[in-house]
């Protein structure tokens, strides 16, 4: 992207990269992207222009502008099922919403125990449905206190519900950017994230519970899962044992 910004863009621990892309569901022309050395660009154009969106979110690394137009250090941003103008934003320290196509952001992390955190998941078809998971603060970089939680809102960030059953007690542990995902089920939502301690935890009931399904793996960066309907998984399986 050759914009006028980038001689300035700074080069975070995740480096001086792009590492979300979302495309709005109404609009073929209008793109969000992300970054954690710029904050968040949108272009309306299909990419001939982009412009610097980040009015409202703070940059408490820069005292001498915690404001700026742009330089925020953004972890992620996810897009709402139902209104193409509601987006969520997990920043270097900060949860946000967009309510007008991110022209402003508000706070929405009352009721979770860090505004830190890697990543926003938001449900496929619910809208106001949104996941985080918090981090410490962007020293220590665990679970708070150690506490492995998922934190789940149904109002849009207005409230946030605490998912812990079935996850560890005690684990200093995080999990990163891309290490969280959604299956896409049609009545009961999975849902999945991995730790840089090598294991990966699933729910198949929107958080509501979780097991482990994997340990004993290199850090977890990336995680990505989907759904099979039993037909197609049928014939898939019929498909190879006739190979």
């Amino acid at each position: 992207m050759n914009h006028p910004h980038r001689e300035k863009w700074g080069a975070g621990f995740g480096g001086p990269a792009a590492h979300t892309v979302v495309p709005s569901k109404e609009d073929d022309s209008t793109v969000h992207i992300a970054m954690s050395t710029g904050g968040v660009y949108r272009t309306t154009d299909g990419g001939t222009s982009w412009e610097a969106t980040n009015k409202g979110i703070r940059a408490d690394f820069q005292p001498e502008d915690e404001y700026p137009e742009f330089g925020q250090c953004v972890h992620r941003i996810s897009a709402d099922a139902e209104d193409p103008a509601t987006l969520y934003l997990q920043n270097h320290g900060g949860v946000y919403r967009t309510r007008d196509n991110a022209n402003t952001w508000e706070l929405i992390e009352n009721g979770l125990p860090s505004n830190f955190g890697f990543s926003v998941l938001t449900h496929p078809t619910q809208g106001g449905t949104a996941w985080v998971i918090p981090v410490s603060n962007g020293d220590d970089r665990f679970f708070p206190a150690g506490k492995c939680s998922v934190y789940k809102t149904t109002d849009g960030g207005d409230t946030w519900q605490e998912q812990h059953q079935g996850l560890p007690e005690l684990d200093y542990n995080v999990s990163l950017r891309d290490a969280e995902g959604v299956d896409h089920h049609p009545e009961s939502l999975g849902i999945y994230f991995g730790t840089r301690g090598g294991e990966v935890w699933a729910s198949a009931n929107e958080g509501e519970s979780f097991e482990r399904i994997a340990h004993r793996l290199p850090d977890v960066l990336s995680v990505r899962a989907a759904y099979i309907p039993s037909e197609a998984a049928a014939s898939y399986s019929g498909n190879l044992r006739n190979q």
